[in-house]
């Protein structure tokens, strides 16, 4: 599928069949490629289709990077065709496996709030906020999802703000754009859905400014359909690699110093405002197939940028910084916090 092409006009099922045949070329990508299948699939409203993926993926004998994530996927997707009490079930499971990455619990609280379980959404949206987001002085962009619909939700439920909320309505504010400074409080009002039915042209256009703010965001969001990535050797690929082809080694005169230099990378774009950043690691038979594949020599120095944004647009890409507590993206497995991100504590 292009990415131009409007949403409208994709054969949703056509693009499932094409992901899964892509899957099967590169198995080392089929977690992220069958996601994004099983997506297209709910989409064209063959949930029990999309249910028969997730239950492929979870029934692998690979091990899955995101089985959290698989797990609330296929949750959402069983409550939607009338399979509440399994889909509640995995809910529990996953909450109580407490996991490091934001996207599952915002997954599982979005579907207790639009099956109104207003409650238990806020409940699960506060769980995996204080989690993740605890003595963390500045919120990884992958966790505003979770800031922001706890929001929405306290906000249906009508009760009084409190400092996550506060740090919700920053983080928008930061964000928001100067043609549209839309208040995270007005955007989440529960009395917005009455105005829709008004006679009133100023209410009217009131919620058409609004619409359109949250249009701008969710168009900013597609926009970033992976990190900035920045590309990652473990030591024993890198020493490979070089012996290879020595024209890298200019680029890389040591491990240690390639760890370093990433590091470094990602907090000075983090400093600049760059958003949504992230590594991925590399191998070098998949660099050296990359490579054949763009008729170029694996030592082409300008090869190595294009290579990395492959691999995250293929959903290889892990977010930086990690979560607290969670391991370092170096591979050392020590914490972040007491390795590469021991200058940051």
């Amino acid at each position: 599928m292009r990415p131009d092409t409007p949403a409208e006009n994709v054969d949703h099922s056509a693009e499932a069949a094409r992901l899964e045949r892509t899957a099967a070329r590169y198995p080392e990508d089929a977690e992220a490629l069958l996601l994004q299948a099983a997506a297209h699939l709910e989409l064209a409203g063959d949930r029990p289709a999309a249910t028969a993926l997730y239950d492929r993926l979870l029934s692998s004998a690979d091990a899955l990077e995101t089985p959290h994530l698989v797990r609330a996927l296929k949750a959402s997707n069983l409550w939607e065709y009338g399979h509440e009490a399994e889909a509640r079930a995995i809910i529990d499971g996953v909450r109580t496996a407490s996991p490091r990455d934001p996207a599952p619990w915002v997954i599982v609280a979005e579907s207790l709030e639009s099956h109104d379980e207003l409650e238990a959404a806020q409940e699960t949206f506060t769980e995996g906020v204080t989690l993740l987001l605890t003595d963390v002085p500045e919120p990884p962009y992958s966790t505003h999802p979770l800031l922001y619909g706890r929001h929405r939700v306290r906000r249906m439920l009508g009760v009084s703000h409190d400092e996550w909320d506060t740090l919700a309505d920053t983080l928008h504010s930061a964000h928001a754009s100067s043609s549209s400074p839309v208040s995270l409080d007005e955007l989440h009002d529960p009395k917005r859905v009455w105005s829709l039915g008004s006679d009133n042209p100023a209410e009217l256009e009131a919620e058409i400014s609004r619409l359109r703010a949250e249009l701008g965001a969710f168009r900013e969001a597609l926009s970033r359909p992976f990190p900035v990535a920045v590309l990652h050797w473990p030591e024993g690929e890198l020493t490979e690699l070089v012996g290879a082809y020595e024209s890298l080694a200019v680029e890389y005169p040591s491990h240690e110093e390639h760890l370093a230099t990433i590091e470094g990378s990602l907090r000075e774009l983090a400093a600049s405002g760059t958003p949504n950043l992230g590594i991925v690691t590399g191998t070098v038979p998949s660099y050296e197939a990359f490579a054949a594949s763009e008729g170029a020599s694996p030592g082409d120095v300008d090869l190595l940028p294009q290579y990395a944004t492959t691999l995250a647009a293929r959903g290889r890409a892990v977010v930086w910084p990690p979560q607290r507590g969670a391991s370092c993206w170096c591979g050392s497995g020590r914490a972040y916090g007491e390795c590469h991100g021991v200058a940051q504590a």
